[in-house]
């Protein structure tokens, strides 16, 4: 990380606007990403291309379409190409966006209005929008579901998305920047949200601010992502903050659907012995589908029964999963603790109401 010692200073005048998208091998989905922006209203903003250990040419793209480009010979993940990024930048505001994602036309104005007309706003990010750029199955339900869980969370926000994230320049620096440990895709985003909610500051989810994700989700890239770089690094930020989130992914009625669908298996399981067990499986499927029946209705309405029939199970498989990255998680907390005279277990009976 960087830092800068400076205090954070709101204008009245017009704020400026710098793009910042670290790219790694981007391939026609970055070209397409500079080709959004090119269209984009205000098309004034300052765009900065961070090729990071580039082997295809990427940042040549970036020169074609005017940023301004900045090369890393060897990759050091996201998370310092983006300091690297908002070390070069002039604008007063800093908006993030991953090198697969196409933003909408009124994008940069919405971003550039919401800080004009709060001045107290630190920060804000968007979500996916409901029409992937990929059409097969998991590409479909994983960016569905990022939208939906989105869509239906509460607006005061306690982290934060670099997938199309902004936030003030001087904020930024101040508080260093992303944390550059993580070397590759990770939580970083997520972790500098929680610095900046502990320093006092206001992030906020702007639900109108939506980008065209065109990554191609197969099972080992959704698990990768999903469990190794999200889920484990996700549960030590918690036990490490002592902040058991509640919104956004982590809403009390997802820790309960992960209660049942361990349930639901040790009853399964168990009735090869205890064939009776059987009742308490099917009473754990059913208040399964109860939790689930809004994000299966909002998959009805947009891709229809099949699709949603197909969701099902994968939905369970994501309850399945996060609850076991959280197990080994906390039992690596455990270990490591091992020599302290307690440990604190308080983190999993209540979350702090104050996070997203």
């Amino acid at each position: 990380m960087f830092s800068l010692e400076t205090s954070p200073q709101i204008s009245s005048s017009r704020l400026t606007l710098s793009v910042i998208i670290p790219v790694r091998d981007g391939g026609v989905a970055f070209r397409k990403c500079l080709q959004a922006i090119a269209k984009a209203s205000p098309p004034s903003a300052e765009i900065i291309v961070v090729a990071d250990g580039d082997t295809d040419g990427s940042w040549l793209v970036g020169e074609e379409y005017g940023a301004k480009v900045l090369r890393i010979p060897q990759s050091q993940g996201p998370a310092r190409a983006r300091n690297l990024g908002a070390r070069e930048a002039q604008g007063d505001i800093l908006l993030f966006l991953d090198a697969d994602v196409l933003i909408h036309p009124d994008a940069l104005h919405r971003v550039e209005a919401a800080f004009h007309h709060d001045p107290h706003l630190t920060a804000l990010f968007g979500s996916y929008d409901d029409q992937p750029g990929e059409k097969n199955f998991l590409s479909q339900y994983k960016n569905l579901f990022h939208h939906y869980v989105h869509q239906m969370s509460r607006e005061e926000a306690s982290t934060f998305w670099s997938g199309c994230g902004a936030i003030r320049r001087k904020v930024f620096l101040e508080l260093g920047g992303f944390d550059e440990s993580y070397r590759k895709p990770c939580i970083e985003d997520i972790e500098l949200g929680t610095r900046m909610k502990r320093a006092g500051y206001r992030i906020r989810l702007s639900k109108e601010l939506q980008v065209k994700h065109l990554k191609r989700w197969n099972i080992h890239s959704l698990l990768k992502s999903d469990f190794f770089d999200r889920a484990l690094p996700w549960t030590e930020l918690i036990l490490r903050d002592r902040s058991l989130i509640n919104d956004l992914n982590l809403r009390t009625s997802s820790r309960l659907a992960v209660v049942l669908i361990y349930g639901l298996l040790a009853t399964w399981v168990g009735a090869y012995w205890y064939p009776g067990s059987l009742v308490a499986a099917g009473a754990c499927a059913v208040v399964l589908i109860l939790l689930g029946l809004p994000v299966y209705q909002f998959f009805l309405r947009k891709r229809g029964l099949w699709f949603t029939i197909r969701a099902i199970p994968w939905h369970w498989f994501y309850h399945f999963y996060c609850g076991l990255a959280f197990a080994i998680g906390f039992g690596k907390f455990l270990f490591s603790r091992q020599d302290s005279p307690q440990v604190d277990l308080s983190i999993l009976q209540k979350g702090s109401s104050d996070k997203v």
